[in-house]
């Protein structure tokens, strides 16, 4: 028995799922500081506890080997929650949620990135001075991703 166990490891460990690199996801926060010390492209994952499309999109193209190495290569990626609850300083402003203990209640930070559409998932492009540049809306399959995620990340635009 411990013979098949140690096989079953073997081979779970060299199975792609459990090697693949993942995203390196950081928070608003630290992307905007990493950003400073060295400008990169910022892409922000706007999303909710309760979006299913949301969830679609972490367990299949943020999954991809492909957008994982582009992600990863040309931008500083971040998962923002759009109802998040606490205050966050960017620009010299204080965004809040101004509802907290609101259902489905959300934050400023989220309202001024997607300039008021709230829409989930959606994804913001900021340059490297954290300026805002794009928005994509909706669940995205890899090959769309890969594009714009090349277009942008490559600065082609």
């Amino acid at each position: 028995m411990p013979v098949i166990g140690f096989i079953l490891l073997l081979v779970m460990i060299s199975s792609p799922t459990f090697s693949q690199e993942k995203i390196k996801w950081v928070s608003f926060e630290e992307a905007i500081e990493l950003s400073e010390k060295k400008s990169k492209h910022i892409f922000i994952d706007v999303y909710t506890d309760w979006c299913g499309w949301c969830k679609r999109m972490d367990a299949t193209t943020f999954q991809d080997p492909v957008i994982v190495n582009i992600m990863n290569k040309h931008f500083y990626a971040v998962k923002l929650d759009a109802e998040r609850k606490d205050t966050v300083y960017f620009q010299d402003n204080a965004f809040v949620n101004t509802n907290p203990a609101g259902r489905r209640s959300s934050h400023q930070l989220a309202q001024a990135l997607l300039k008021g559409k709230m829409s989930y998932p959606s994804f913001v492009f900021l340059n490297g001075n954290a300026e805002w540049l794009q928005v994509l809306n909706g669940y995205v399959k890899s090959p769309d991703l890969e594009k714009v995620l090349t277009y942008i990340g490559e600065k082609v635009y």
